[in-house]
Formats: structure tokens, sequence, C-alpha cells
């Protein structure tokens, strides 16, 4: 029996997406988990159209290059609803949308199949008949403006590109770029256009799982941007077996000319083909093409363009000197509607009909087209115009990987580290180059340049190089987002904040989240529960300051609630009962196993934070010496100072050779078992399988890491008694249950870790049931109150506390005991007076060896 699709539920559907089972039993989808084809995604396509019902709604989609997000996608265009394609990896940017566009359907990516979230059995909104897709041009900063695409645009530019590049049913092209990116979309609509397959993976192409997934599907097309090649260089992507490889392709920025002439030679000897190209969002995603004929020979052009289009070049007045340079404009059926900035604007037809590409542009001798400039990059710099394009060209004949972008006020340039090249060498041959005073040209030596998600330039991130990172904040921005860039560069020691960096992109984690979260909510007031993942610009947008000038009912000004973030207050409590239990004032154990559980929590929401493995494991790594470095040498100073530990203790490894030992020895226990489980985690997550896994099910993973480490806090494994085996492995099951908290989204998974927290509690501190209390009502807060109600006084307390809770753990052990003769009350003040000490002299050290002495974002003049 051959399916139907649903009718059109109004307006237009897109044909490719409609005539999916015309290509019969195909392979249209090849996974690592097995193949799809052509007839059984168009029953998935079918199925869900179903179900997103007969009345036209606006549906927004969290992007991913898996089998579900793709049905989502095509069920919609096949149905006519408008789809809003948002970045899936970046959640700040999704909620954003998500406020700005009130969509009528949320879908929400999960274990097992997407959910679809109904938010009304109607429209809010107005959607023009043609309006089929709404993309945003500024990668994951969640702008509210999108590009309004058609029905024709997304059909005629696949039908185009699939043209030019001769796609055949039997070619099956990999998705080396994400959902959301219409480069990345382009491959997937042109290649299914022809019934030929996808490669459906997340995989990076740095990653060797890629290849071997490539491998085994027979994979023929590879596409990339700039960054991607830099990739392909680094994993030895010229010396891969690959049979069934026919094409590269290109786009997505400028690949430096001896680049493409080295691919293209590469190409030719190894039998494949690559395709140089050019696009825009605006334009659905290409406009020009470079035949692999001629990229050798003319390496620099984006060549002619792509069928059905055409181009012509208008004077501007940047060029007036230059014979044959213009704006680069383009005509064709692929040029958007137009652009949204607003849900008003979903009911707008075509208000484009020509797309002024922004780029200069010449037409060479041999009828191709050349890029020379961009108008919107010129800056003028004390009369002279600029253009940061030539210098970044510059710097590529110099053999320099850099970027380049300015202001009225100067050049900031950002360029990876050469052997034989600093600052003041660099800094001189742009000043030839351009004839600017070297006051006005700042060079940053950075290990890599910034980059979007896409793998673009991120010439915001180069502009904010030249901010100084501690200008007061009268001296900031005029929106004040300059003050907390300085902030967060001052605290997480970064020289590359923007207003769109996030506390997590910049790899912020558990032991700096407290004095950032306190010093935020000092000077905006309430923190949004979110906030580690909001980029800055948006927290300073959002914030009344800390007292509402707004007038109460009584015509009075009133001060907003002060509040302070549960796992602050847990680590704060959690350190005084530990001290104050072994000092004995008072008997209120188990903050040691509430402080693991928060660990995991924490562990959840800064580590893994990134999508990507490396850096994941960068910032574990990091992590971990942050907790064994001043552990070991306080441990050493121990050593020198008392008998109370020895050699295994200094490594680290006494409750590991030791667990049944009594004494001084055990002291460290907490310590070790949170270093050893850190250790155990990054293993397992740079496992690529492991690693996919917790990214498709990130509240599935540690929810079976929960039940596995309940095996052996029951003994139901045939371990030995818990009294014979290190700590970290009885006690994992906290650790995970915190990880397992922070990744529960909604109130059954709050439910359901809030379940096996109450079930598992009790009995493991036997004849102490008080103890089992209190990590089950801390545990509780911390699931079900992401905030408690404070004031600016307890704020810094519970903030110097919390920060400070390793090193007063570490050192009290040492301390108390000189005065515990004198005052137990005294030892106690005394124990957590040294502490914070100790951890704000390791924090001093730590910005000092890091920086060299200096302070950030001052250096490259």
């Amino acid at each position: 029996m051959t399916l139907l699709p649903a009718p059109p539920v109004g307006g237009h559907a897109l044909p490719l997406a409609r005539d999916l089972a015309l290509h019969g039993d195909r392979t249209a989808l090849v996974t690592a988990g097995g193949e799809i084809s052509y007839r059984e995604l168009a029953g998935r396509v079918e199925e869900t159209a179903r179900r997103l019902g007969l009345e036209r709604r606006l549906i927004l989609l969290p992007g991913a290059n898996t089998a579900d997000a793709l049905v989502v996608h095509l069920a919609a265009l096949s149905a006519g609803h408008p789809v809003l394609l948002v970045p899936g990896d970046h959640p700040e940017a999704v909620e954003s949308l998500t406020a700005a566009y009130d969509p009528d359907v949320v879908i929400h990516p999960g274990p097992g199949e997407y959910r679809i979230e109904e938010r009304r059995t109607g429209s809010a909104h107005t959607l023009h008949p043609d309006l089929a897709l709404l993309l945003s041009t500024s990668g994951s900063t969640g702008s509210p403006k999108l590009v309004r695409l058609s029905y024709d645009n997304l059909q005629a530019n696949a039908e185009s590109i699939a043209t030019y590049l001769g796609i055949r049913d039997t070619d099956r092209a990999a998705t080396t770029l994400p959902l959301h990116y219409c480069y990345g979309l382009s491959v997937i609509h042109s290649h299914l256009l022809r019934g030929a397959g996808i490669v459906l993976t997340e995989l990076s192409v740095a990653d060797s799982c890629f290849w071997d997934l490539f491998r085994a599907a027979g994979g023929t097309a590879v596409a990339g941007v700039p960054y991607t090649f830099d990739l392909l260089d680094r994993v030895g992507f010229a010396d891969m077996d690959l049979p069934h490889l026919r094409y590269v392709t290109q786009a997505g920025g400028r690949l430096a000319p001896e680049r493409v002439r080295h691919y293209a030679e590469l190409g030719a000897r190894r039998g494949w083909d690559l395709f140089v190209m050019y696009g825009q969002t605006e334009a659905t995603a290409r406009m020009a093409y470079l035949s692999p004929s001629l990229a050798a020979e003319h390496p620099g052009a984006i060549g002619v363009p792509v069928p059905g289009g055409s181009f012509h070049l208008e004077p501007v007045e940047e060029t007036p000197g230059d014979d044959g340079v213009g704006e680069l404009v383009y005509t064709g059926p692929n040029v958007m509607l137009g652009y949204a900035d607003s849900p008003e604007d979903l009911a707008l037809g075509r208000t484009v009909d020509v797309l002024r590409t922004g780029d200069l542009a010449r037409r060479t001798d041999a009828g191709l087209y050349e890029i020379v400039g961009r108008r919107s990059r010129f800056v003028k710099i004390l009369g002279l115009r600029i253009d940061p394009r030539q210098i970044e060209t510059m710097l590529e004949r110099h053999g320099l990987d850099g970027l380049c972008a300015g202001d009225d006020e100067g050049l900031a340039l950002a360029v990876t580290r050469r052997t034989g090249w600093d600052e003041r060498r660099i800094r001189r041959r742009v000043v030839d180059e351009c004839g600017l005073p070297a006051r006005t040209v700042r060079v940053h030596l950075l290990p890599e340049l910034p980059r979007l998600p896409t793998g673009k330039p991120d010439y915001q991130a180069v502009r904010a190089l030249n901010r100084p990172a501690e200008a007061p904040a009268d001296e900031a921005g005029g929106d004040g987002t300059d003050d907390l860039c300085a902030l967060y560069a001052r605290i997480l020691d970064r020289s590359d904040v923007t207003p769109d960096s996030s506390f997590v992109s910049l790899g912020g984690d558990s032991l700096s989240y407290v004095e950032m979260s306190l010093r935020l909510e000092e000077r905006l007031g309430r923190l949004p529960q979110s906030w580690h993942t909001t980029p800055i610009r948006e927290l300073r947008q959002g914030e009344n300051g800390p007292e509402d000038n707004g007038q109460g009912e009584n015509g009075k000004g009133r001060r907003r609630r002060r509040t302070v973030e549960t796992s602050v207050v847990l680590r704060a409590v959690a350190i005084l009962c530990v001290v104050g239990s072994h000092i004995r004032i008072f008997e209120i154990r188990g903050g040691a196993h509430l402080l693991l559980a928060v660990a995991g929590f924490n562990f959840a929401r800064f580590l893994l934070s990134s999508p990507e493995r490396r850096e994941r494991t960068r910032r574990t790594g990091r992590s971990i010496a942050r907790i064994a470095v001043p552990s070991m040498a306080w441990t050493a100073f121990a050593l020198l100072i008392s008998d109370d530990y020895d050699l295994s203790n200094l490594l680290l490894l006494h409750n590991a050779l030791w667990p049944e030992a009594t004494g001084s020895g055990i002291h460290l226990w907490f310590v070790e078992a949170l270093v050893y489980i850190l250790l155990a985690m990054t293993a397992l997550l740079a496992v690529p399988h492991v690693h996919r896994w917790e990214r498709r099910f990130p509240y599935g993973l540690p929810l079976t890491l929960v039940g596995i480490g309940l095996l052996t806090r029951y003994e139901l494994v045939g371990l030995p008694d818990r009294t014979q085996i290190t700590d970290a492995v009885t006690i994992f099951w906290l650790f995970a249950l915190g990880w397992a908290a922070a990744r529960s989204s909604t109130v059954p998974r709050r439910l359901l870790v809030t379940i096996a927290a109450l079930a598992s509690v009790p009995g493991f501190f036997p004849g102490e049931p008080r103890r089992e209390l209190f990590v089950m009502a801390g545990f509780c807060l911390l699931v079900w109150c992401p905030a408690l109600p404070s004031t600016g006084r307890i704020n810094r307390l519970a903030g110097l506390l919390a920060g400070s809770s390793l090193a007063i753990y570490l050192t009290h052990w040492q301390i108390y005991p000189l005065f515990d003769d004198l005052s137990k009350h005294l030892a106690f003040v005394i124990s957590l007076i040294f502490g914070i000490a100790y951890a704000t002299g390791v924090t001093w050290l730590v910005q000092r060896v890091s920086l060299g002495g200096r302070r950030p974002l001052r250096e490259g003049t």
C-alpha cells in the first residue's frame, strides 16, 4: 500500500518533503543504529504530520542531526506548517526565541521520540501562506531577527544545488554541519530531493567514529566551513582511505586561496571534486559555485551564479577608484521573502525582490566573480578607510591565521600563535599595510580564533578583545554590558569575554560559580534560574538593579527581595556541619555526603555544559586539578608539621589502598572519593558512544548510573563489605543522583529522583536517622527549590563559606586541635577563617600563574 501524504493545512507544502515515498525502498538515512528507507521515512513523516494537526500553526523545532528532529522538520513542511528552526544545542537561544515568537507548538527533544507540546489548538498568529521556514543569521545568540523563507525558496535552491553538484540517487552525504544552519540544511534538502542517502550523525569530523560510520555507509559527500578544513588537516584527511568519496563542498566563509588550491589538487589526485560555494541565509543557502575544474587555477573566486540565479554589481562609495568593483547583488527564486523582527511580521508576504549581499566583488576576465571586501566591515580611523578583509588577506600571505575587526577608535586583531611572530612584528606588518599609527592597532595572540558554533568567525568576540576588562561602570558601554564582561573576565580569568558569552560557555565551574552568582546578584538583583547559560547581554537587558525603582502602592520605592541559590546555601551549611561536628560543638553529620550530591549536581550544570567531547574532558580535567593540587599541597605541608598523614595521603591513594583503615589517615576520604569519581566520569564520557548517549539521553544516562551505583550501595554485585572497598564505589550513587537532579527538567523527573533519594538514603547510616534526614532534606531542597529568600549579608557569608568549603575541609583537621583545649567555639571560628584564607591564597596564586603576573585583557598592545 502506498502512503499518501497528509493534505496541506493551508497555503503550500514543500514538494521534496511531501514526495519522499516516491523514492521507494532506497536508503534515506544511515545512522549508527541502522538504515531507514524512504518508504519508512515517509511513513514516519506522515504519522508526525497528522499529530501536528490540520490547522496551520507555527512550530518551534530545536535542530539536531537526529532522525527525530529531521522527521518533525519534514512533517511540518510537508503539511504546510511554518517551522521556526532554532539551535538545539543552545537552550538560551531556544528560550529567547520561544519568548519572542510565542510558537503554537514547541518540540522538546528527549529520550525516544520528540515530545510535542501543543500550546494551543489553533494559531495565535496570522501566518502568510507562503511562509515555510524561519532561520536565524546570528548563530546561537537567540536574536529575534529572522529570515523568512518560502516553500518556493527551499525547493528552488535544493533543485539548483542538486543540479550543479550532479547529485545522484546513489550518493550519501554526511551531516557535518548543524540542521539549523542553512548550509547544513541545504545538504539534507538537496540530497533528499534526488533520493540520495543522508549519513545522519552529530559526530565531529575530528572524531574517528565519524569516519568509521562514513566508510561503512559508503559516504560520497562531505560539506565544511573553513574551520572544518582545519579539523580535516588535524585528523590526516589527505591520507584517509575513502573509496566512495565523490565531492567535497566548502562554504560558510572564505577559505584562503592556497587552501582551496591545496584541496583542489588533493581531490584531483584522490579522485574527488572540490566545490567552492558562496551563499547567505537570505538566499536560502547558495548563490554561487566554482567548478572543480577551475578551483586550482582561480582559487580566490566564488565562481558563477547557481542555476536560476544571476548577479550584477552596483557602484558603491567605498571603492570609487577601483574599476569594476561594486556591491554584489543577487536575483533568483531562492531570495528570501524578507526579515521578521516580531510575530506580526509573520503575516507579511514578499518584501524583498533582490538581495544586496553587502559584499564587494568584481567580475574577472574569465567571467568569474571574486569577493574583494565587505561593505559593512569597512571602518574609518583617523580619516583613513580601512578594509579588515584586506588585512586578513595580508596575514594569510605571511602564513598567519587571523581575524580583524574594528571601529572608529582602532583595529583589533586575533591571531593564532606562530613561532617567530610576536605582537610587535604583526603590528608592524599591519601598520605598513594600511598606514595607521601603531597605537590604533592592537594584536591579541590566541591559541585558537574565536568562532561561532557554525564554525564561522566571531567578529564580535574579536572587537571585544580591545575593551579594557576592568573599565569602571561609568566608562563602560551605554547599556552597562561592558562592566559585566569585565566581571566575568576577572573571576574566570578569561580574555575572550563578549556580550554573547555565558558563564558555561566560558568554562565556568562549581568553584567559580559561587563568587560569580553572588557578584551578579549584588549588581543585578534577583538572578534568573538559568543565569549561568544566559548571555551577558541578556542578563543586563533583563535587570532592574538590586532596588525596584518603581513605586509601590503607597507611593514609596520598595527594595527587591534578595535570594541565594540553594546549592550555595547547601555547601555553606554542609561545611559548617562538618567542622562543627568534628569539633563536637554540635552533632549534625552527613554534610560530606550532601556535598557529594551537590558535586554531582554541579558536574552536570557546568562540566557537561559543552556539547564537544574534548572540551568536556578539558573542563573536567581542570576541575580535578583545582581539587587535587590544593589538597596535595596542604597534605605536603601537614606532613611537615604533624604525623596525621603519610605518602598515600599525599598521593590521594589512602582510601583506595586501605579503605578499612581508621585513624587520621581517613580524614581526606571525601576529597579522594570526589577525585576518583570525577576521573572515572571523565574516562567514561571520553568514550564516543557514551558521549553520544549522554547527549541524546541527558537524563537517562545519570539515572542509569544511579541504578548501577545502587547495586554497590546494597552490595548486590558480589562486592566485599563496603568497609573493605574505597568509598568512591559505595557512595557514587549520591553523586549520580545529584547529576540526575540537575537534568530533571520536568516535575515527573524531579519526582523520580526525589523518590530514589528518599528510598535509598535510609539504612545507609545504620542507627543514625538524623544523619539520613539531614541528607534527604538537603537533597529535596536542591531538587525543588532552586533559590531561597535571603539578604545581602547572608549572601556574602554563604558565598564565602561555600566558595572556601574545600579549603576549610582540608585545613580544619590540623587547625582546630591547636585551639580545641582553649575553646571549642574559638577553634571553630579560627578553622573557618583559616580555610577561607587558604582558599583566597590559592585563588590568587592560580591567577598569578595563569596570567604570568598580568591582569586579564591588558595584554597584546
